[in-house]
């Protein structure tokens, strides 16, 4: 039998090329146990599971949206919680996912996963006889800490069950097509139900196939090579768990989400006590959380992220683009859809006929980088992506609206997902390869923090930048016109941030070289 070699991770001295060398034993052990065929099988249906949860989540997303109207009307949801059906999922995936993260890696990546997979397929069901409309959200609420579980534990699962390489850049490839292209879904699909047999079908469709996909995952998902009590788990997760910096964490996150909600809905309620109140809150946790971690890591005892992991500039640079790419992205998917229907005076539907093109681009994006990724340096890769994605919302600043869609909208379509499809992929090989192998929960969580903040934090800023913008010229302009100088700034900021983005890439990761390589003994 061949011998395994593991190497101790440091984060202070952390090499991407040297963690290529690293051997997961759990993965090797698994493939001995297996074999060949039965290994690349109970590959393929992990990632199928991992991936088909992301999808129905998203498409949930995107069923909600389209429906929201209708939702509104039928539950008679109060004004002020009109987005919150879509809002408070988001912000309850943010904000439990980093303690969630470290709860998996301590208690086992398989059971937390399996529970957050169950629990969300119930969740759905539920959400279909829901009576009111603060029952939905506090569904919505609970789905999100569900998605939280199933989202940190993915990347660990994947890190346990394939080896470095093709196949572990295509499953990371998977991850992150699944969630775009179920959210494209959706809107079409809720379109469909609203118009014909109600939107709660759309729940009971996406609760039924979690369900049965959580079956699935019994059978795929890896196991843990170690057998452990109930009173061995606590005793980990007294050992392991950084309980109080999870705390600190997930207020940070949790405050400063809820600022930027109510501050993009309403640009006036930023002087309002309960917002400065929020605000406050905030500032206070991030120095505290700062300082806890610090002084976890001075006694040896554990820290939910130690700050010396940020001096490892590929990681920070590579969480910074992440939050920076998302930020546009989901802004863009916004906007686009805004300007065509706002200004343009398009119906639902032949809005999405417009959208398609950015779909099918992140298609082909997520599964080729899969492919490639490990042939080019993941710097060019990071840069050339953003530099050109950075195009999209230039072409969508410049359109006029009597302008046709081939003239420079279609193109505009075809940039939006470049940078953040590429990204997704290279994101997540650098960040799983920066935590060690027993924690790469907790670097999934990471990494979908990142992007989750990231989609809150765009989506605020570019309404408030195109609400300022809109309410200046409203007393000059014909109202389409001061909306439409309102979008075109939004489209302007999106530009910055994607060459803050190239620039991050560019200097950030100037050390990195290829990742996601095959590992050799």
């Amino acid at each position: 039998m061949s011998t395994v070699t593991t190497t101790p991770l440091s984060y202070e001295s952390l090499d991407l090329r040297d963690v290529n060398t690293v051997v997961p034993l759990e993965t090797e052990r698994q493939n001995q146990r297996d074999g060949p065929a039965a290994s690349k099988a109970r590959q393929a249906t992990t990632t199928f599971q991992l991936s088909g949860l992301n999808f129905l989540s998203s498409a949930v997303n995107g069923i909600i949206l389209v429906s929201l109207p209708t939702l509104v009307a039928e539950l008679n949801l109060p004004e002020k919680l009109h987005v919150w059906p879509i809002s408070v999922y988001g912000l309850a995936v943010g904000s439990t996912i980093l303690p969630v993260g470290s709860l998996a890696d301590a208690a086992g990546s398989r059971i937390v996963d399996l529970v957050g997979c169950f629990s969300m397929a119930l969740l759905l069901l539920a959400s279909g006889f829901v009576k009111s409309g603060e029952q939905l959200v506090a569904y919505r609420a609970l789905q999100g800490v569900a998605m939280s579980m199933h989202l940190a534990s993915s990347v660990s699962l994947v890190t346990q069950s394939i080896p470095k390489g093709r196949a572990r850049n295509v499953a990371f490839s998977c991850l992150g097509l699944s969630q775009p292209l179920g959210f494209s879904v959706g809107l079409v699909l809720g379109g469909v139900l609203v118009d014909t047999v109600g939107w709660r079908v759309g729940f009971y469709l996406t609760g039924g196939l979690s369900l049965l996909l959580s079956f699935v995952g019994l059978w795929a998902l890896p196991k843990s090579r170690d057998r452990r009590t109930a009173s061995e788990v606590v005793h980990e997760l007294k050992r392991k768990m950084d309980w109080v910096g999870s705390l600190l964490a997930s207020g940070f996150m949790v405050c400063l989400s809820y600022f930027l909600a109510i501050v993009s809905s309403d640009v006036g309620s930023v002087s309002h006590r309960d917002s400065i109140a929020t605000l406050c809150a905030a500032g206070f946790a991030l120095p505290a959380f700062v300082a806890w971690v610090h002084r976890q890591t001075r006694l040896g005892k554990p820290a939910l992220i130690p700050n010396s992991l940020w001096r490892n500039t590929a990681f920070s640079s590579v969480c910074a683009t992440m939050l920076l790419s998302f930020a546009v992205l989901k802004s863009m998917e916004q906007y686009c859809s805004l300007f065509f229907q706002e200004v343009q005076g398009l119906s639902a539907t032949e809005t999405s006929t417009r959208l398609l093109p950015s779909l099918v681009v992140g298609i082909i994006l997520n599964f080729t980088t899969g492919l490639f990724v490990h042939k080019v340096s993941a710097r060019w890769l990071v840069a050339g992506s953003s530099i050109v994605c950075a195009g999209g919302p230039v072409l969508m600043a410049l359109a006029k609206p009597e302008w046709p869609y081939w003239y420079n909208t279609f193109f505009a379509q075809l940039l939006q997902p470049i940078s953040g499809d590429i990204l997704f992929t290279v994101g997540l090989i650098i960040v799983s390869e920066a935590f060690p192998e027993d924690t790469q929960a907790l670097a999934g969580a990471v990494f979908n923090a990142a992007s989750q903040f990231g989609t809150s934090l765009g989506l605020a800023i570019m309404q408030v930048v195109a609400g300022v913008v809109t309410n200046k010229a409203a007393a000059r302009e014909a109202p389409i016109d001061a909306l439409l100088l309102g979008y075109r700034a939004s489209f302007w900021a999106m530009t910055g941030f994607m060459v803050l983005c190239f620039a991050l890439g560019l200097v950030g990761l100037h050390k990195t070289g290829k990742v996601g390589n095959k590992k050799e003994d």
